[in-house]
């Protein structure tokens, strides 16, 4: 596969508890960073991924004649022209060109396929967005197995297009994710996101949940999850709740209403309890824990959040607590629950 220049690629990518009784052991079998993020992500919130940069080297760099080859001459000429004032570095920026629609950007994605500009690692353009192989990979293990609540806050406008892919998985590919009736490019943008942007916050949160428990203090943390059945489910001894954010219908029974909406500062407030509630600045390597929590910051900054707050009791003798938090324009949830038992 031909590498796109440095710049373009440069250009994609930027973008307190009770202790435990652990062992050094279970922390050295954490994964590093690399490992935990093996697979080529897209994991900011661009629109080509980087194993498809090949495609705006080629409508950067092709001569007229080859461009002639897969696009009528005047779309060829208003792309030269164009690129004479500067380099292309999104799709969006390619689709501005006049007469660069969605048919003509697959046009030039096949001269970038034909040319080897792109190979098997770039699935293609879909929906707007040019996404990688892993990229697929992850979506379609998010669509198949997200729960309705997580899936419709992800797609907040799109409710219908979220009905029909709970109605028609399992999928096995993206393309197929993106035919489905109601998706279209924001929605199939905000499921890619939801897919791979937390990568590193969700190996934080594997390591946090790898930390053994002596049966007295422990700590959940989750990225992905069905936060109307946790705060709709009923305990035995005490059930103390209070939401923010919620739609009426959605206020669980008995739930006290607080009227702000919680910020980034809180969501990580509680992401940095739960960590430290299991000792986990200790027994989670330094590198996990700085890029977890960058990667947290980055999808929480200037953003506001709904949710609920929960403390329960199945009997006097153990407690819980859980904190919800749910971006409300993109769907992002993180919940920690922390809890101890005599």
């Amino acid at each position: 596969m031909r590498l796109g220049s440095a710049l373009l690629a440069v250009s994609m990518l930027a973008g307190c508890g009770g202790g435990l009784e652990t062992t050094p052991e279970s922390v050295t079998s954490t994964p590093s960073v690399e490992e935990q993020q093996a697979p080529i992500l897209t994991q900011t919130n661009v629109d080509v991924a980087i194993e498809c940069s090949g495609i705006l080297e080629f409508a950067n760099t092709a001569s007229y004649a080859i461009l002639d080859r897969y696009l009528p001459s005047n779309v060829v000429t208003n792309i030269v022209n164009r690129r004479a004032t500067a380099p292309f570095t999104s799709l969006a920026d390619l689709g501005s060109v006049p007469l660069v629609g969605p048919a003509r950007l697959k046009q030039i994605e096949g001269g970038a396929r034909t040319l080897d500009y792109i190979d098997a690692d770039c699935v293609g353009i879909l929906d707007g967005i040019a996404i990688s192989r892993d990229d697929q990979t992850a979506i379609v293990a998010l669509v198949n197995s997200i729960d309705d609540s997580e899936l419709h806050d992800v797609l907040p406008d799109a409710w219908n297009g979220a009905v029909n892919l709970l109605n028609t998985r399992p999928f096995t590919t993206a393309q197929q994710i993106a035919d489905t009736a109601g998706i279209g490019d924001v929605s199939f943008r905000n499921i890619r996101n939801s897919a791979t942007l937390s990568r590193p916050l969700e190996a934080l949160f594997a390591a946090v949940n790898a930390i053994p428990s002596n049966g007295s203090y422990g700590a959940v943390t989750k990225r992905h999850f069905d936060w109307w059945n946790i705060a709709s489910a009923g305990h035995y001894y005490r059930d103390d709740k209070t939401c923010f954010g919620l739609e009426p219908s959605s206020v669980p029974s008995g739930a006290a209403i607080r009227p702000n909406l919680a910020d980034a500062a809180e969501v990580r407030t509680a992401v940095q309890n739960a960590v430290a509630y299991v000792n986990g600045n200790t027994l989670i390597p330094a590198p996990v824990r700085t890029a977890g929590f960058a990667n947290l910051d980055a999808l929480t900054q200037g953003r506001s959040f709904k949710g609920c707050i929960i403390t329960y009791e199945n009997d006097p003798w153990s407690r819980n607590t859980v904190h919800i938090y749910v971006d409300t324009v993109t769907g992002f949830s993180v919940m920690t629950e922390t809890w101890w038992a005599e």
